[in-house]
């Protein structure tokens, strides 16, 4: 079969629902053991919670501690190949409408939570001599978006930690690749245009669905798709890089 996970454990940030969910749930399906790390896990969608491949860890990755002691306790019962790198945070705004405290919000947890998960994994995927860490980044990493001033500005940085990774420890077996995704429809859209639209949500919805030249939001399973082709062994010889799965919206915008 390929894209096989059979014998391979992975870690999803923020794998409790959105995005880190559908990844969760597709590697479970292609074998894989998944620890999923999310500050929140009664709020687990129930694809998650019953599913007997997958388990829940209450982790705020921004804590560096609790996040080395997890790692610890999982690769002390079983070798970890995969770090999802996926937990992150939104913040709408130019710069003029973006607080000191805004900025640090969204460095703790969209920067600091992958450093990280990042820093605690890789020692153990040193000494195994193989591991594949996935960041999500951003359109947002490379081109300008309007009013996404401090959430470009650590999706840039996720970018550039994927490459600095790559690089440093491609002799260790260890391979690192980033997704770039344009606008998803997962329930954080569906509730951003409720609470800032209220009454005009189809309308909204349908707006923000345009922004992508392909004339649709993705789908939270497409962007889960993409992550196992690039964390399985089919994508051995990939590491470095960046890949948009973003409907068009990079280079046919404009």
């Amino acid at each position: 079969m390929k894209f096989d996970l059979s014998h391979k454990t992975a870690i999803v940030t923020g794998g409790a629902s959105g995005i880190g969910a559908a990844i969760a749930t597709t590697f479970a399906k292609q074998g894989a053991s998944v620890h999923v790390f999310d500050l929140n896990t009664n709020n687990a969608i129930d694809t998650i919670k019953t599913n007997s491949k997958i388990t829940l860890h209450n982790c705020d990755i921004t804590n560096e501690a609790k996040v080395k002691t997890l790692v610890a306790e999982i690769s002390s019962d079983e070798p970890i190949h995969i770090l999802i790198n996926n937990a992150g945070i939104a913040h709408v705004g130019n710069i003029e409408q973006t607080e000191g405290a805004d900025l640090d919000k969204l460095y703790q947890v969209n920067i600091k939570g992958v450093f990280n998960c990042s820093k605690a994994i890789i020692p153990v995927m040193k000494q195994q001599q193989e591991g594949v860490i996935l960041n999500m980044a951003s359109i947002a990493s490379s081109v300008a978006v309007a009013d996404r001033f401090a959430y470009s500005m650590t999706k840039g940085a996720v970018l550039t930690m994927t490459y600095s990774i790559a690089k440093d420890y491609i002799d260790s077996g260890i391979r690192c690749n980033c997704v770039s995704p344009a606008r998803v429809h997962t329930p954080f859209v569906d509730g951003f245009i409720k609470k800032n639209y209220p009454g005009k949500e189809a309308e909204m919805f349908n707006a923000l669905s345009k922004t992508q030249p392909i004339g649709r939001m993705g789908k939270p399973e497409e962007v889960a798709n993409l992550a196992l082709y690039l964390c399985s062994d089919e994508a051995a010889f990939i590491t470095g890089t960046d890949f948009p799965i973003d409907g068009g919206f990079i280079k046919l915008n404009g």
